[in-house]
């Protein structure tokens, strides 16, 4: 959860270039962020792999429109609507990108080359089929905000009562440094969101710091690091990381939700 899924830029960037609000260049710039190249493979009319800004302006002339995420995992289809193809592809990658005005879907596949410390990372996008339906359990911006609140306030309880010190001075040191992070490189979401998206999705990214320091092994986050013990965090946690997932699904997504009830 500490790091922003590749089919979130994809998506939030996607659809800040489908809405007039950034160039070719720079949309392409931010998704493909630190790794080296994305390229998108299965595009109609393509027989080979092609480039984020030839892959984008075709999807527009597909009659794309809008560009929503999926964060899907075992038992949770979270932001699917099939077929069974595409759903097993994007439930391997833990995340997809799913076209509005256009029933085709795109899963990310990472591929990494080179030595420790210098490993380049390049990314295909394979376009497949999806059934054109709603998306499975996506909140709204509102039901997600309310939800993130009191995973919240549930996840800092049970840290404490656990004795995990990251539901103190250490989650904070985390999120700080996620934040240093992202201040350095990116805006939290594309031009174009809702404010209200920006804060459910940072207040997404602030439970899925918690989570991680929870479950993270080591010394220096409690009084109880085996392996049992973490597995048990982890799943008293589950419901929480589930709701945290849910709120960066409607956050990415809610341009489109916006454009489907004729907000904007």
């Amino acid at each position: 959860m500490l790091s922003e899924p590749r089919a979130g830029r994809l998506a939030a960037w996607g659809n800040a270039l489908l809405a007039g609000h950034v160039s070719p260049d720079d949309a392409v710039l931010a998704v493909v962020g630190e790794d080296a190249v994305h390229r998108v493979e299965g595009l109609p009319g393509e027989a080979a792999p092609v480039g984020l800004t030839l892959a984008l302006g075709r999807l527009r002339t597909l009659g794309v429109t809008g560009l929503r995420v999926a964060l899907p995992a075992p038992g949770h289809p979270l932001g699917l609507s099939g077929p069974p193809e595409f759903n097993a592809r994007a439930l391997d990658a833990e995340q997809a990108v799913v076209c509005y005005g256009a029933a085709f879907g795109l899963v990310p596949e990472v591929y990494e080359a080179g030595p420790r410390g210098d490993v380049h990372v390049e990314v295909v996008w394979h376009v497949l089929p999806v059934r054109e339906a709603p998306p499975a359990d996506v909140p709204s911006l509102g039901e997600a905000e309310r939800e993130l609140a009191e995973a919240l306030r549930d996840a800092t309880e049970l840290l404490t009562r656990l004795d995990v010190a990251g539901s103190g001075p250490v989650a904070e040191a985390a999120i700080d440094a996620y934040r240093a992070r992202a201040e350095r490189g990116r805006e939290v979401l594309a031009p174009g969101y809702p404010p209200r998206a920006v804060r459910v999705l940072e207040l997404a990214q602030r439970v899925g710091a918690l989570i991680a320091v929870a479950t993270e092994s080591g010394s220096g986050h409690g009084g109880a690091v085996s392996s049992s013990e973490i597995i048990a965090r982890r799943e008293a946690l589950r419901p929480v990381e589930r709701t945290a997932r849910r709120a960066q699904v409607a956050a990415y997504n809610s341009v489109v939700e916006e454009r489907e009830r004729g907000v904007r």
